[in-house]
């Protein structure tokens, strides 16, 4: 299976990794022992962390009682940077965008001797020289039932998000290209989903200057979900891993399976851990069939190992977006095109959402 780069990452990393590409530092001598170490693990955290400690860490500790876990949060990318240039890194593992791996690979973060499942197991492009992918995700548009309770006057599709005139109310996107933000304009304004790439990213701003006025753009995951829950927004655009613990806590939420986009999430080792052998060893593991089981079941997204046994929760099923419950079209972030436009793309947008 060919390694591809995809491009995901938080916005507020954007500016950095412009900067973070030339950067390095000379790694720090390694632990060359995979069976003894503390594993500093950087998650988003909240639920989605919760659940990486139990579906990841703790069955890795159990089978291998010599490594543990201390567990921090968010994946900083200027604390990498800063660690690394101080030749003083502390952390092993990080939450990583793919696309910000492998474009600061070898001087940020380290190359990955993959030992995990086959390859050939794996859905495409989850292995890269600096990641390992965890789960693939999607962000379908969804709206609260209590702010469209009559279903013939509810949104029903990408193109209702964008008409503020026969569906007002506030909307709510997260500012991060992993989440569909310049390909969901895009589809909105009629390009077919085979014909998105190359993004005309000009045209995906100028859709999203129409309902600049009337959208909440969150800077990360996390921020819109409290946002959906406290009914700040009435539409939205949320990650499946979010969509479901709200609906744990009794949110009214009705999804639009009209064409949802998809992309990888992954982990990456910074430039220089002395804990080397072990984070790699533990990152490998995370593409076995339990590890990515478990993910999918907690948080309705699609596990990486096409084999993992599923066995989802009723809401996990209701998000899923391979799952029955999607009735529409899906759209996989383009690996090649945001390999290469990644951070020209990213800043872009910044500028933009500045303006």
């Amino acid at each position: 299976m060919p390694r591809t780069t995809r491009a995901l990452g938080t916005l507020g990393a954007v500016l950095l990794l412009t900067t973070m590409a030339a950067c390095g530092g000379d790694s720090g001598t390694p632990n060359a022992s995979a069976d003894e170490a503390t594993l500093t693990f950087v998650g988003y955290g909240g639920d989605g962390q919760d659940a990486m400690i139990a579906n990841w860490q703790e069955p890795y500790t159990e089978a291998n009682p010599g490594i543990t876990f201390v567990n921090t949060s968010p994946p900083d990318f200027a604390q990498v940077q800063a660690q690394v240039e101080a030749d003083a890194v502390t952390w092993d593992v990080i939450a990583a965008a793919p696309a910000a791996a492998q474009q600061n690979c070898g001087t940020l973060f380290e190359e990955i001797e993959y030992t995990g499942v086959s390859e050939d197991d794996l859905v495409e492009g989850a292995v890269g020289d600096c990641y390992v992918g965890n789960f693939v995700l999607s962000t379908p548009f969804a709206y609260r039932t209590d702010s469209f309770p009559d279903p013939a006057t509810a949104p029903t599709s990408v193109e209702d998000f964008f008409d503020t005139e026969a569906f007002p109310g506030q909307r709510g996107l997260v500012t991060n290209v992993q989440n569909g933000i310049l390909e969901y304009p895009l589809l909105a304004d009629g390009v077919a989903p085979v014909d998105l790439y190359p993004l005309d990213v000009d045209r995906a701003l100028e859709r999203l200057d129409t309902i600049r006025d009337v959208t909440t753009f969150a800077p990360n995951v996390g921020a819109l979900q409290q946002a959906v829950g406290s009914g700040q927004v009435d539409m939205f655009f949320l990650p499946d891993s979010r969509l479901v613990p709200l609906l744990d806590q009794g949110v009214d939420i009705t999804i639009v399976w009209d064409t949802t986009v998809t992309s990888l999430n992954a982990l990456a080792i910074p430039k220089g851990t002395p804990n080397l052998a072990a984070a790699q060893a533990f990152a490998s593991s995370v593409t076995s069939p339990e590890p990515a089981a478990g993910i999918a079941r907690d948080l309705g997204v699609s596990p990486v190992n096409t084999s993992a046994p599923l066995d989802l929760s009723p809401n996990a099923e209701l998000v899923q977006y391979n799952g029955p419950a999607n009735t529409g079209e899906t759209v996989s972030q383009d690996l090649d095109w945001y390999g290469e436009n990644y951070n020209d793309a990213v800043q872009r947008l910044t500028i933009w959402l500045a303006g």
